[in-house]
């Protein structure tokens, strides 16, 4: 059974940082794309960051490029996200995800619970 595990989220204040990390179980996938989307408070769902299987491929969205950094580590079927700099404007339920294909733009097929950030003073 394939399943995704977000955690590391929380209550944090604007300028702080936060390390998000995600295990992956029921599957290897060396060549899997992964991504990390999130949803902010009444809003719809938002791309944020996506990773190649080898980990040397990276994309980030613009709100976000230059203090997310995206990684995974292969040998514990886990992603990451180090967030840092973090606004109040980065509060949202962030969700990893497993695409099917080779490329950012490719449909995610399994996804996590997400993990809540707040960002606020």
């Amino acid at each position: 059974q394939v399943k995704l595990v977000e955690s590391g989220g929380g209550l944090v204040q604007p300028g702080e940082s936060l390390r998000l990390s995600c295990k992956a179980s029921g599957f290897t996938c060396s060549n899997c794309w992964m991504t990390w989307v999130r949803q902010a408070p009444g809003k719809g769902l938002e791309w944020v960051s996506a990773i190649n299987g080898a980990g040397h491929v990276v994309y980030y969205a613009n709100p976000v490029k230059g203090r997310f950094t995206i990684s995974r580590d292969s040998a514990e079927n886990t992603l990451f996200l180090q967030m840092d700099s973090l606004k109040p404007e980065d509060t949202a339920l962030y969700y990893c995800a497993k695409l099917t294909g080779s490329g950012r733009n490719y449909p995610a097929d399994y996804w996590g619970n997400g993990t809540l950030v707040t960002v606020s003073s």
